[in-house]
């Protein structure tokens, strides 16, 4: 059956899509400032543009995040959200906070903004991804508490499953770790030490374990295997993730001071990384292959299995690719390093966004699955969004294996900027790719209001047989 409490869902997952869409038209900038470097100057540089794009990106997931556990946790634990008020209070207190915070970055100079915000109290700002003003910071926290105790009081007041213990422990997760932001200590090693405390270990630790368990819980929808499977698979990939995970934080402490057996813990261990996502990978093809329904939601069950293959390429193929120290030392901040990015956190977490939305949006409209039509829209947009990013990945490969020789492993290496021009072509191929992304993009967003003449009505029966 569904609860009405799950409604709250709804804005976290509209403004996520509309907090995406905007990251997307800033990469887009950001692309073409590569290679037209005073496009939008003074207004936008290429530094706002980059914030802009990387900050977004963290908090249309937040917003994913928070929607999905808002939407799958009272249903798992068969009762009602413990308070949907708090629920709607956070809502417009985070994307007020985030709104502010972005049109801070635009408008004033980033020195001014840590003067204003009272940066010279705990000085926070500054570091990739957590630029955030100290103010903004508190209000995270704030939120993230709040959202926290929601969670945990539904879950302990309902039935307690695998998937709801996963999630809140990947929930908690990601807020605990998010303290180290606030430490930001003179020395630039201990710094950088630390700053990967939160980073490395949201995006290939804890946001793992948000990634497997919304997986999971989509694949029980639409496949009605049985629970026990999936759990039995879904405490074995998470026990491979923490493991290699924590350990291979080491991969990012090669070149930075810290002692040399990091070398060796960061190569063996992020070596390793790959292994999860692979199960994952299979993992998703097996549920699908043995499904006992066949639910209407066709694009949902592509998005999950696309969400698993392009993980594991992204996080798994393409971080293996320069992970090793020897590799990592020639590789280490190149286009290769962007490569791997792009391709992860797309592949991984924003896919797994766009997944629980495409389950969960039509049931939250009254309706088991969307329309035929509606589908084909965003299975349109699905196709042209994985393609796109391939090719982005391909593109920025070509790029950093051509940077790591003119730059770096050549004997007559070249100065940055002289081959950053003759690396233009890759660039340009990006942009194109970009735009097409973009268009998928659209054709995803546009399927929403794609009704068509046969639309599935969430009747009751239906809905209590496909909600089991």
């Amino acid at each position: 059956m569904q609860y009405q409490s799950q409604a709250v869902a709804k804005p976290y997952f509209i403004a996520a899509l509309g907090l995406f869409f905007g990251q997307i038209i800033f990469g887009l900038i950001m692309g073409y400032q590569y290679v037209a470097g005073d496009f939008l100057f003074p207004a936008i540089p290429f530094n706002v543009a980059r914030m802009v794009h990387t900050n977004l990106l963290i908090v249309w997931l937040l917003f994913a995040f928070m929607g999905a556990a808002y939407y799958l946790v009272p249903e798992e634990s068969e009762t009602e959200l413990f308070s949907p008020r708090l629920a709607l209070a956070m809502f417009w207190v985070f994307l007020i906070a985030g709104a502010l915070t972005i049109l801070g970055y635009l408008m004033v100079p980033y020195a001014a903004l840590a003067e204003m915000t009272g940066n010279n109290l705990l000085p926070t700002m500054g570091r990739e991804f957590l630029e955030q003003p100290l103010i903004t910071k508190v209000g995270i926290v704030v939120v993230a508490l709040a959202f926290l105790f929601n969670i945990s009081m539904t879950v302990l007041k309902g039935r307690k499953t695998s998937i709801t213990l996963v999630l809140l422990l990947g929930l908690w997760g990601l807020a605990v770790f998010f303290l180290f932001s606030f430490y930001n200590p003179s020395n630039l090693v201990l710094d950088k030490y630390f700053w990967w405390w939160v980073v490395h270990l949201w995006v290939e630790g804890v946001w793992e374990l948000i990634l497997g368990a919304i997986l999971a819980f989509v694949l029980i929808k639409v496949t009605g295997v049985d629970r026990e499977v999936i759990e039995k698979w879904l405490y074995v990939i998470i026990a491979m993730t923490l493991i290699t995970g924590i350990l291979g934080t080491g991969h990012h402490y090669y070149w930075i001071g810290a002692p040399e057996y990091w070398q060796w813990l960061g190569s063996v261990f992020s070596a390793m990384e790959p292994i999860p996502f692979f199960m994952m990978t299979v993992f998703a093809f097996n549920m699908v292959n043995k499904r006992r329904r066949d639910h209407p939601n066709k694009a949902a069950t592509l998005w999950a299995l696309g969400t698993a293959v392009m993980a594991f390429l992204g996080a798994g193929v393409w971080g293996f690719l320069h992970t090793l120290a020897p590799v990592n030392y020639y590789t280490h901040g190149t286009q290769i390093t962007a490569a791997h990015g792009h391709l992860a956190f797309f592949g991984a977490y924003a896919m797994i966004s766009l997944t629980i939305i495409s389950y969960a949006m039509p049931i939250l409209r009254g309706r088991v699955a969307n329309s035929p039509a509606a589908q084909r829209w965003e299975i349109a947009g699905f196709w042209l969004m994985v393609t796109s990013m391939l090719a982005i990945t391909l593109f920025l490969t070509g790029a950093g294996i051509l940077q790591v020789w003119l730059q770096r492993y050549s004997d007559t290496p070249l100065p940055f900027m002289v081959v950053a021009e003759k690396v233009a072509l890759f660039y340009w191929m990006r942009e194109v790719a970009g735009f097409t992304f973009l268009a998928g993009l659209i054709s995803y967003l546009a399927s929403f209001f794609v009704v068509g003449q046969e639309a599935w009505e969430h009747k009751p029966a239906a809905a209590g047989a496909y909600a089991k």
